[in-house]
C-alpha cells in the first residue's frame, strides 16, 4: 500500500483527495489543513515559502509518506521547487493553473482563468502564459470571495447563486470576456462550486479542474514506488494545524472524503 501526503491551507485540497481515491482506491492518503494560516494569499511569499517547507517537512517526518501532494496553487506556485530541493529523495506533485490544458482546448483563443487575488498577482503565471500560451489571451480573475464560498458548500451551507454570479462576472466583464470559450480553475476550492459555475455560466463555456490531471499524475507515480511493506490500518487521517469552531458541520464532507474524525496537528510538540 501506498502512503500520500496531501497539502492544502484549507478543504480545497480534499477535491484532489476525492479523485485520488479513485485512482488509487487502496491508498492510505492523509489529508493536512493549514487553517491556521489560511487563507495563504493574505500572506507574505517568503513567509510562506518558508512556513510551508518546516510544515510539510514535519508532518512527513511523522507520517513518512511514499508520496507528497501539494493540493494547493499557492503553495504550489511558491513553495514547489523549495520542498523538492530540500527533498530530494521523494516525490512531489503539484497544482498549478491549468493554462496549458486550456490553451489546447480553446477555440477562440481566448482563455479565462477565475483564481485568488494572490494567484493572479504572482509572476508565476505570466511564466505559465509565456511557456504555454503565448499565442493566447489570458483573462485572468482574482476572486474576493469564491474560496469563502466554497468552504461554505463543503459544509452544506446556503451559497446564493447570485453571489457566484457576481465572481464570475467579474471575470467575463473584463476586456477580452466575451470571447473566452474555456475556464480553468485556478484555486483548488472552486472544485466545491464546479457544477455552479456550469449551470450559471454562459452556454458553450468548457470549465476545467485540475484535480483529475493531478490525481493522474500521482498515481503514475505510486506505481513507479510500488506497494510498500507496511500495511496502514487506515485509508488515512485528516488533520488541521487550527481547528475551526464548526468542525461538526466539516464532518459530513470530511466522511464522504474517506475521514472519520479530524485531528489537530502543531509544528511542534
Amino acid at each position: 500500500m501506498v502512503r500520500i501526503l496531501a497539502f492544502d491551507s484549507g478543504i480545497g485540497g480534499l477535491g484532489i483527495v476525492r479523485c485520488l481515491r479513485n485512482e488509487i482506491p487502496d491508498a492510505c492518503i492523509d489529508y493536512l489543513a493549514d487553517t491556521a494560516v489560511f487563507p495563504y494569499g493574505e500572506q507574505p511569499d517568503d513567509f510562506l515559502v518558508s512556513h510551508i517547507v518546516a510544515l510539510v517537512g514535519c508532518a512527513m517526518e511523522r507520517l513518512r509518506p511514499d508520496l507528497v501532494v501539494i493540493a494547493c496553487n499557492t503553495a504550489s506556485t511558491l513553495a514547489l521547487d523549495a520542498l523538492r530541493a530540500r527533498y530530494s529523495l521523494l516525490p512531489f506533485v503539484g497544482c498549478v493553473p491549468p493554462i496549458k490544458w486550456a490553451a489546447d482546448l480553446t477555440r477562440s483563443g481566448t482563455i479565462g482563468l477565475l483564481a485568488t487575488r494572490a494567484t493572479v498577482s504572482r509572476p508565476y503565471l505570466r511564466m505559465l502564459q509565456a511557456r504555454f500560451a503565448p499565442d493566447r489571451r489570458l483573462v485572468a480573475y482574482g476572486a474576493r470571495n469564491l474560496a469563502d464560498l466554497a468552504e461554505l458548500a463543503f459544509r452544506g451551507r446556503p451559497v446564493s447563486d447570485h453571489a457566484v454570479l457576481a465572481e464570475m462576472e467579474g471575470l467575463f466583464s473584463q476586456p477580452g470576456g466575451d470571447a473566452i470559450d474555456v475556464v480553468g480553475l485556478g484555486c483548488t476550492h472552486y472544485t466545491f462550486l464546479l457544477d455552479r459555475f456550469r449551470r450559471l455560466g454562459r452556454p458553450g463555456i468548457r470549465w476545467i479542474d485540475p484535480a483529475e490531471a493531478v490525481s493522474r499524475q500521482a498515481a503514475r507515480l505510486s506505481r513507479d514506488i510500488g506497494n510498500t511493506e507496511t500495511a496502514f490500518p487506515h485509508h488515512g487521517e485528516a488533520f488541521f494545524t487550527a481547528l475551526p469552531d464548526d468542525v461538526s458541520a466539516l464532518m459530513p464532507g470530511l466522511r464522504r472524503m474517506g475521514y472519520a474524525a479530524v485531528r489537530p496537528f502543531a509544528e511542534r510538540t
